[in-house]
């Protein structure tokens, strides 16, 4: 099920407010299990506390234009640090970090491509695995892809140690 545009274009306002960016909404499950998920991001990350606002916020305004006939959850996350790219911005967003790209059925090439994203270029997502070669994914053909977590970087930033 997808969101009606108009309550989307509330959700992005209200986030942008909040000086965060609205990633993804999606609509998991269904009938009384559903659950409306809004995928929030910021330049520094966002945190329990935003998100929490942000929940409150958009549970009263989807109370007032009630955008399913039953009951669902709603639910306001990160991407989290093995994020998703949803978007084509994304593709060049993310340049020179390594990612996890999962091919739909259809797509016989490939199955699953790991190495580091080049880029998108006229359709064709660019990723260079870990031997040096380059390989050229169609982008219509992405079932799914994920950053992989760069643990070392993870770690310096939390200044964790062993």
């Amino acid at each position: 099920m997808k969101l009606d545009p108009t309550i989307k274009k509330q959700m992005k306002s209200l986030t942008e407010a909040e000086g965060l960016e609205l990633v993804a909404t999606e609509f998991v499950g269904a009938g009384q299990s559903a659950i409306l998920r809004l995928v929030v991001d910021g330049p520094d990350g966002v945190n329990l506390d935003q998100c929490a606002a942000i929940s409150r916020q958009a549970s009263a305004m989807l109370d007032v234009d009630e955008p399913m006939a039953h009951g669902y959850t709603l639910e306001v996350s990160s991407p989290g640090l093995d994020r998703r790219l949803y978007s084509e911005a994304d593709y060049d967003r993310f340049v020179g970090r390594n990612i996890e790209i999962r091919m739909a059925p259809s797509y016989r090439t490939h199955r699953k491509v790991n190495g580091e994203l080049q880029g998108l270029q006229e359709g064709t997502v660019q990723v260079r695995e870990e031997t040096g070669t380059i390989v050229g994914l169609p982008y219509s053909e992405i079932f799914e892809a994920r950053l992989e977590i760069d643990w070392e970087s993870v770690m310096k930033k939390g200044k964790c140690g062993r």
